[in-house]
């Protein structure tokens, strides 16, 4: 997913998308019971101190949240200094399940955004009808791209859901840039 919303900002001209993950909080044992994929080691580790030197934000939020609310909790720095207000933000989730509360993650983890002052870029039904069909089970809500990946983490993102996040990445490039101008 997140190299599908890397995509979306890549497409604005003038823009550029930079991965990165967050630091595991739990230990591999834990990990390896939840059937939580390894982490990529091609995609460097963010520092909480430094995210201030982006101009905007895809978050990727799990409904474990845990490890991202570490994340955050690791950037009081930036609420006291106020260095990310008026910093546009965008999230995208992956559950379990269509019943796993992809929708009510997103509207959890808007606090955390909320409290630095950012301005949180939704996708809305900017990506048409791959949001409406029926024909297959997928993640997406109007707060963001989302990716059902089953109870044991083996399913990959379908193509309606990835084309989701390359429109959340889009629109949250298309924004950052009309803000930075």
């Amino acid at each position: 997913m997140a190299k599908a919303v890397k995509q979306g900002v890549d497409s604005v001209e003038g823009v550029e998308g930079v991965l990165f993950q967050v630091a595991e909080t739990l230990p591999a044992e834990v990990l390896g019971k939840m059937h939580a994929p390894a982490k990529p080691e091609d995609i460097p580790v963010a520092n909480p101190s430094t995210i201030n030197e982006a101009d905007g934000f895809v978050f990727g939020f799990p409904t474990r949240q845990g490890l991202m609310k570490a994340f955050f909790d690791a950037t009081g720095g930036h609420w006291q200094k106020g260095s990310l207000a008026g910093k546009a933000a965008s999230m995208f989730t992956s559950t379990a399940s269509q019943g796993s509360g992809q929708e009510t993650t997103i509207m959890t983890a808007v606090t955390q955004l909320a409290h630095h002052g950012m301005i949180y870029v939704p996708t809305g039904y900017g990506s048409g009808g791959s949001m409406f069909g029926l024909d297959a089970a997928k993640g997406g809500s109007p707060w963001g791209a989302g990716t059902l990946a089953g109870p044991d983490g083996s399913r990959q993102p379908s193509a309606a859901e990835l084309e989701q996040a390359v429109f959340q990445g889009k629109n949250l490039a298309t924004v950052v840039k009309k803000l930075t101008a």
